[in-house]
């Protein structure tokens, strides 16, 4: 996604001469897409959160395209609302039966009530800190950096929010965004989920009009590969696919880029003024013939977790369970450290169709599961069909006919799909290096937030073609 923005900024700055370089057969990275039995369905990000204030350059770009668009009678910017995630959205599996929501419902629970509405004034709190999505566009002081320099499990510890319900919902919270949960990300990265965004409302607390809207998300059945190709369409001509970049070196007058060409098996030398590194750090490492030493420095110790994205195909409706209907995405719950499964998506809920859903006819779901690291070499090396029985049994969790209702199975393995933010990421000074470099080569990519989201690599990337334009 930062390669993309990055090149649609400089053709939109007037170089028309830039072209990008992609590794595989078509772009978007983690946003790409899978097609199984017809039913287009995502191999990563599956939503975008309606942006806020802070993320002008993705919200000018979502208006452009007709995502979103100024209500003049209103004064506001609203979302196209046919895009946005269908009612309703998320349920959970908990005592036996579907409840609205992901956090456990706090009737009969008075500690978890109690403690959802410290933890909603913590968040609060926190807030006049300054939060932002980008996170570059909020200040970031010694409160901050104390943050970052401790896990969100411990400051959950120092605050006595220690509800097992309330640190399931945070853990799931942390996988969901991050990759890790609440043990290994840092107390920054938790709290900047919540207040980056739309806050966090105890359950019971209603919402402002305007709180409800920042709390929608787009969503479609291909997931964010819907971005990538309104992103991708008008720069066809200067995408250049399959090309594996070997080495690229900055000389006195420019930049010398070897690529191979998948496609013809041969060898292909670029000249540049300028590149833009829009890759992992880690491989930009590998990459540059001579890496600066705050490349060097960003990528040591980093942390990157492994993913595993399972589509499913059904050949018949699966038989539901007590409380809510079907919705957009179904969790079962899990206390917090338990389980790498985060559900599952219903890839036919934004159908229009009267009969959309899963419940009422066969379709695809996709299952999300966020690894440990430690499990990587097994991702690597242990068979699909190994993947697929664990995969079955968090799904037998929800539904025990699951076993008899799939007919085929897709598995997409993201060995490093997103750098984790552990305590210390958010604070590196590298990382401030390397966002702020200067020269032939520049970096783009959402690991310089020191996590992974849409809107990061979206303004990295544009912020890195208005330095090169």
């Amino acid at each position: 996604m930062a390669g993309l923005s990055a090149l649609r900024t400089l053709h939109a700055a007037g170089v028309q001469d830039a072209a990008l370089l992609e590794l595989e057969d078509s772009v978007g990275g983690n946003s790409r897409a899978h097609v199984l039995a017809g039913q287009a369905c995502p191999v990563g990000a599956h939503y975008l959160p309606v942006p806020g204030l802070a993320a002008r350059e993705v919200s000018e770009w979502l208006h452009e395209i007709g995502l979103m668009r100024f209500d003049a009678l209103r004064g506001k910017s609203l979302p196209d609302e046919r895009h946005l995630a269908h009612a309703p959205q998320e349920r959970l599996w908990i005592d036996g039966h579907w409840q609205d929501g992901l956090l456990a419902s706090t009737e009969g629970r008075p500690a978890l009530a109690a403690q959802a509405q410290r933890f909603a004034q913590a968040v609060s709190q926190a807030s006049h800190l300054g939060f932002a999505m980008p996170s570059q566009r909020a200040p970031f002081g010694a409160a901050h950096a104390a943050l970052d320099a401790q896990t969100f499990a411990h400051w959950l510890q120092a605050q006595g929010l220690n509800d097992p319900h309330l640190l399931a919902y945070l853990d799931y919270a942390c996988r969901d965004d991050y990759g890790a949960g609440l043990h290994t990300v840092s107390a920054w990265a938790g709290l900047h989920y919540f207040a980056s965004r739309h806050g966090f409302k105890a359950p019971g607390t209603p919402l402002s009009e305007a709180e409800a809207r920042s709390e929608g998300v787009f969503t479609w059945p291909e997931g964010n590969a819907w971005l990538v190709e309104r992103l991708a369409a008008p720069l066809r001509a200067h995408l250049h696919p399959a090309r594996t970049v070997l080495r690229v070196d900055e000389g006195k007058h420019g930049v010398d880029v070897w690529a191979w060409n998948e496609a013809k098996a041969e060898l292909e030398h670029w000249q540049t003024p300028q590149v833009v590194m829009a890759l992992p750090l880690f491989v930009s490492a590998r990459v540059l013939a001579n890496p600066l030493d705050a490349l060097t420095k960003a990528v040591q110790g980093a942390h990157y977790a492994p993913w595993l994205v399972t589509h499913l195909q059904l050949s018949e409706a699966l038989i539901d369970r007590p409380g809510m209907p079907p919705a957009w995405d179904s969790v079962a719950y899990a206390p917090a450290g338990s389980t790498s499964a985060l559900g599952y998506v219903d890839n036919q809920h934004q159908s229009l169709r009267p009969d959309r859903g899963l419940h009422t006819g066969p379709g695809v779901i996709s299952a999300y599961h966020a690894l440990l690291e430690s499990e990587r070499a097994a991702l690597y090396s242990q068979p699909a069909a190994t993947w697929a029985q664990r995969v079955l049994a968090d799904l037998r969790i929800l539904h025990a006919d699951i076993d008899d209702k799939v007919s085929a199975m897709a598995l997409c393995r993201h060995g490093h799909a997103m750098r984790i933010p552990t305590p210390g990421t958010r604070s590196h000074p590298a990382l401030a290096a390397l966002r702020q470099q200067r020269g032939r080569i520049r970096f783009a990519h959402s690991e310089l937030a020191g996590y992974s989201v849409f809107e990061e690599a979206f303004t990295l990337g544009w912020a890195a073609g208005q330095a090169a334009a």
